[in-house]
């Protein structure tokens, strides 16, 4: 009795340390932030990021480079909750609502108008994800020959949509949606193997500039759990990207 009692405590500590959903969610934000920030808070500040300033330009280039680091966590998030929503349908409907409400914002604070179509939002990158995981989902039904050939075509399409509208490509260096996808298929695939998962990641990560390897050791450390109580704390996380952006935008226009 007093074995199972104590492997219960040592169960019940170990489920409580690590990183829950609430703190990698308050992770990725802090991330987006330094994102936004490269191209509006850093250039007010150092002024514009020029061959001229190169403080700017190292500052600028630093923080979009680390806000890369999100990239692996919100694949995650996007991989858990595909598996454990209810309808797949109400959830793709909730990020592309989301996508839409951040476009104008993040063209703001990207190109410092109202609309632009050179790159297109993250959250774009996370609903195409989504798409591609719906649609490999439906084919498991499928024979394998047949499977293997329309999910190859499945993927292809998601990664020429993401490349075609240049999701999250904001300074032309880093496709974000193609990234976010490719990490996405990665939990898809692997989700029964943590290692190997973790590895093949982290390996994913290295060869896109290093940091969103990074993100993956963070994920390595997760515990699973939710981390809040309140329903509301769901859609403060959904208000922050757009919100954010915004409050940058206004810094660009202005």
């Amino acid at each position: 009795m007093v074995d199972e009692y104590t492997r219960y405590l040592d169960e019940k500590k170990r489920k409580h340390r690590g990183l829950s959903r609430f703190k990698l969610k308050v992770i990725g934000d802090v991330l987006l932030f330094l994102s936004a920030a490269s191209v509006t808070v850093m250039p007010m500040l150092l002024g514009a990021p020029t061959a001229e300033n190169m403080a700017s330009l190292t500052a600028s280039v630093l923080c979009e480079a680390v806000s890369w680091v999100a990239i692996p966590i919100y694949a995650w998030l996007l991989y858990t909750g595909f598996d454990h929503t209810r309808s797949w349908l109400r959830y793709g409907v909730q990020l592309l609502v989301l996508a839409l409400v951040s476009e104008v914002p993040y063209d703001m604070a990207t190109f410092g108008t109202f609309f632009d179509m050179r790159s297109q939002n993250p959250v774009f990158g996370l609903v195409i994800a989504l798409i591609v995981l719906v649609l490999l989902e439906v084919l498991q039904d499928y024979g394998k020959g047949l499977r293997i050939t329309l999910s190859v075509v499945v993927i292809l399409v998601g990664l020429l949509w993401d490349w075609l509208f240049k999701v999250g490509q904001s300074q032309v260096t880093l496709n974000i949606g193609m990234v976010t996808l490719g990490m996405a298929l990665i939990f898809y695939y692997l989700h029964a193997r943590e290692n190997t998962m973790m590895f093949t990641a982290a390996l994913l990560g290295a060869m896109c500039f290093i940091t969103p390897g990074i993100g993956v050791a963070f994920l390595h450390y997760r515990n699973d759990e939710i981390g809040y109580r309140h329903t509301w704390t769901k859609w403060a996380f959904y208000a922050v990207y757009p919100l954010m952006l915004l409050v940058c935008g206004l810094i660009v226009v202005h």
